[in-house]
């Protein structure tokens, strides 16, 4: 009798010990997940926030201004186009 006393305490004990693991790995799975969560949110931002840059670098007018600026460009006119001889 005694055995089986002490081989229910030990089962009680060990069962015990798992039940605090679990309880604690599941507690930090649920940081780490949100944590990512947040994370991910945080990398959406930013990627609708590039986005919105890189629309507003390619207006139409943004263009035409580093078309003048780097790269010497200017507009041309009918008479240059006619004669073939730039001015």
């Amino acid at each position: 009798m005694a055995k089986i006393n002490l081989l229910l305490i030990l089962a009680v004990l060990a069962s015990g010990l798992v039940l605090v693991h679990t309880a604690y790995e599941s507690r930090r799975l649920f940081t780490e997940r949100e944590r990512a969560k947040a994370e991910g949110q945080r990398l959406a931002a930013d990627a609708e926030r590039l986005k919105a840059e890189r629309h507003a670098q390619a207006t139409n007018l943004r263009v035409e201004q580093v078309a003048r600026e780097r790269l010497g460009m200017r507009l041309i006119s009918p008479a240059v186009v006619a004669s073939g001889v730039a001015q």
